[in-house]
């Protein structure tokens, strides 16, 4: 009897160790996201585009201060020749061109960001929709993400799947149609 319950003990062992071994092995990794929009091409190509369009802007509104720290030095040599009544008037209009240079600037930074946003944030709905199907496909359980806003506080290297994303997110940008709206990218965000 001892011997059958033995026996018994035993095979029940053997077998949830084989349903043990059974078990699928869970893949995981990281990317470390910081590193990902500093080296993906289409994120790079948006600050350069939004880079280039502050500077254009900015130099005309570079201009327009220019003229005004004119004026005002102007302003500074001629209040006395022209007299108090002058120097009043002409300090209110100055005054007024002041703050209406600086709601300008004002203006121009919240418009680029508002543009820039809303860009940004379609290449991240775009990008955290490719690394779910790069996930899927290589057959990741889990893909974490490390960086500015770090949901992991430890990872092996060897876990780190950066390189490979950044490759094949720059490999699927460059071959896209390059149009100026792009369209596609919109309608991917919205879904």
């Amino acid at each position: 009897m001892k011997k059958a319950l033995v026996i018994i003990a035993l095979s029940i062992f053997v077998v949830s160790c084989d349903k043990a071994a059974e078990v699928k092995e869970v893949k995981t990794a990281y990317v470390d996201t910081s590193v990902l929009m500093k080296e993906y091409t289409e994120a790079k190509d948006l600050e350069a585009k939004y880079k280039a369009q502050a500077e254009e802007k900015g130099r005309q509104l570079q201009a327009e201060i220019t003229r005004f720290k004119q004026d005002a030095a102007n302003f500074q040599s001629q209040a006395q020749a022209n007299g108090q009544q002058w120097a009043q008037q002409r300090g209110a209009e100055l005054q007024k061109r002041e703050q209406q240079l600086g709601y300008a600037q004002q203006a121009l930074s919240q418009q680029l960001q508002q543009e820039s946003g809303v860009e940004m944030d379609s290449l991240v709905s775009g990008v955290k929709k490719f690394i779910k199907d790069y996930g899927k496909k290589n057959g990741y359980s889990y893909i974490y993400g490390t960086g500015d806003a770090a949901s992991i506080l430890y990872a092996e290297d060897k876990y780190d799947i950066t390189k490979e994303v950044v490759k094949a997110l720059n490999d699927k940008y460059k071959a896209s149609p390059k149009t100026e709206d792009k369209p596609a990218v919109k309608e991917e965000a919205k879904k």
